[in-house]
């Protein structure tokens, strides 16, 4: 059984600013995951991160979601792809510091899209890196598309494709809110398929760049996960507070929104 746990852009990043990491931020998680690690070593943890305000920013300037034809789009699109590179190089650092044996594994080499969504993907060498017990790194990325050249793909949606070949139970969001909030601020503790219509109206657009969708993307991804696989645990909580992997994933205390098919 594995767990994915995606620290978001809007974590490990100020969106609202080009190129801004949170080195603080990223410590603090790492220091959790090696204590969650020699708690839990049989627990196999692929991490993923957002690309929030290095990946989005660049992203949204050269629109690279909706497709790569021109000279200009595709400098663009290489573009984006190196400043992906360049968040997880600084997040790798950290991991490495803390002991860590993160080994990033790059999206737009294991993975080809069609019409924006993920058509092949080749998790061979991430499963071995899993088998010999390192800590697989993964993110937002571009994707070559067959149909429209090139575009994104999220970190969600990548772990959508992760959940059945790595027989993941789990999946842990962090973000940097309490969960998801409604009109007065207060978390939603649990979204299933059947109360999502009336939730809608409270999900609204990421504050800063994101071309993914935000927040509202990002649930009904999920949902459509909870769906398919009705084992499948998600929650979505805030990675600020001190302590919230082994609350979550060792004491098993109820924070956050948890996504769920019951």
């Amino acid at each position: 059984m594995t767990t994915l746990i995606k620290l978001g852009g809007s974590l490990v990043t100020d969106k609202r600013r080009a190129k801004s990491f949170r080195r603080g931020t990223v410590q603090a998680i790492a220091r959790e995951i090696s204590e969650l690690r020699a708690l839990q070593p049989e627990r196999r943890i692929v991490l993923g991160h957002g690309s929030g305000s290095f990946g989005h920013y660049e992203a949204q300037k050269h629109n690279t979601i909706d497709g790569v034809h021109t000279d200009q789009e595709r400098l663009g699109f290489a573009r984006v792809g190196a400043v992906a590179s360049e968040l997880g190089q600084l997040i790798v650092r950290e991991l490495l510091a803390a002991s860590l044996p993160a080994l990033r594994f790059q999206p737009s080499a294991m993975q080809i899209a069609r019409n924006r969504s993920i058509a092949h993907i080749d998790l061979r060498a991430l499963k071995l890196a899993l088998d010999n017990q390192l800590l697989p790194l993964v993110h937002g990325d571009i994707a070559l598309d067959e149909t429209i050249g090139g575009t994104i793909i999220s970190t969600e949606s990548l772990f959508a494709r992760l959940v059945k070949p790595l027989d993941v139970r789990t999946i842990v969001l962090l973000g940097d809110v309490d969960g998801v909030l409604d009109l007065d601020d207060h978390v939603l503790p649990l979204i299933t398929p059947d109360s999502q219509r009336q939730h809608a109206r409270l999900l609204g657009i990421a504050s800063g760049y994101d071309v993914t969708g935000g927040m509202q993307q990002k649930v009904n991804e999920m949902l459509g996960l909870a769906r398919r696989y009705q084992d499948l645990t998600i929650v979505i909580a805030n990675g600020n507070l001190r302590g919230i992997l082994l609350d979550l994933l060792v004491n098993g205390a109820a924070l956050g929104t948890r996504i769920s098919a019951r």
